[in-house]
């Protein structure tokens, strides 16, 4: 967490070029303008520290994950940092957006991994095991080994790399959040407009190209109030000028795999001509084995595909 916290801070002209200390001595530590991770306190000043005892401080009321030093300075720093990357001003509603988002997506996960706070309930048994693939886990495998030697100068240049790793992170989150994910906010918003225009039963919602619109999505259908029986089933997207078409089944939420209603059975796993011989509809690319997702050569095509496979029970 010390590590995003100390990129964060370099983000901001006033630590861009600070002297970096990693001690634990405190008059060395009292010197510094500003303390993260140690020193036992909290004053949203000077001090950034989570580990006291007495320690509870979350993002906001809507979160319950305690806070890590990382957590700590994005609190306090991030709606800076944002404005800056985004050239916003801090209190616009895009910064405060993207503000919170970030960090229900990716800070408040780092947060719980320093704090010991899982995910899932104890008593529920992981299908598989993800620790070795999380970013936790490879910015702790930069750490030496035990039976490695390491000079205090090799270990704050492993610290600067590890800064670096998660800081990219960082900044990649900031940029799509702020620069891809909420634009596409209103490109949502005009096929859930149009979308009866499309097919008369509002099931099918057409993007020209591929755009992130399943959040945005499930956030409108609440917004708006849409009734279950009126939420579109099927996303179609271009892949580019001159190429394929894709139809993408609406998933029951936005993280999951399963589908409201997924490509028909005797579609899914089929490519090409098979597709087509099968599916009736010329231009067939492939449907997927889950049938969430399939393509075909044309706008026309795949729109036949959404329309054909709402009939199919």
């Amino acid at each position: 967490d010390e590590a995003l916290a100390v990129y964060m801070l370099r983000l901001l002209p006033e630590y861009q070029d600070s002297l970096l200390v990693r001690s634990r001595n405190p008059e060395l530590l009292e010197a510094c303008d500003i303390i993260v991770d140690v020193q036992g306190q909290y004053d949203g000043m000077k001090y950034f520290d989570h580990h006291q005892r007495t320690f509870s401080e979350t993002f906001s009321p809507n979160f319950n994950t305690k806070l890590s030093s990382a957590g700590l300075i994005y609190k306090h720093f991030a709606p800076r940092i944002i404005s800056q990357r985004l050239q916003l001003p801090e209190d616009s509603p895009a910064v405060i957006t993207v503000l919170n988002k970030l960090y229900q997506e990716f800070i408040e996960a780092l947060d719980a991994n320093d704090n010991g706070i899982s995910a899932y309930p104890a008593d529920v048994k992981p299908s598989f095991n993800d620790k070795g693939v999380t970013l936790a886990s490879i910015v702790g495998g930069l750490n030496p080994a035990w039976n490695e030697e390491c000079s205090d100068k090799q270990h704050d240049a492993r610290f600067v790399k590890a800064s670096n790793l998660i800081g990219e992170v960082f900044v990649n989150k900031l940029d799509y959040y702020g620069k891809a994910w909420l634009p596409a906010r209103d490109f949502v918003i005009s096929a859930l407009q149009t979308r009866n225009s499309i097919h008369s039963s509002g099931k099918i919602m057409v993007f020209e190209t591929s755009i992130p619109w399943k959040d945005h999505l499930f956030t409108l259908e609440d917004e708006l109030n849409i009734p279950d029986e009126e939420k579109p089933l099927y996303a179609l997207y271009g892949e580019g000028p001159g190429k394929n078409w894709r139809i993408q089944a609406v998933p029951v939420s936005k993280d999951s795999f399963a589908s409201r209603k997924p490509l028909p059975e005797a579609w899914r796993g089929m490519r090409d001509e098979k597709l087509s011989e099968i599916s009736g509809i010329d231009g067939g690319v492939f449907v997927h084995a889950s049938g969430f997702i399939g393509g075909n050569k044309t706008y026309e095509g795949a729109l036949k595909m959404a329309e054909k496979a709402l009939d199919i029970a």
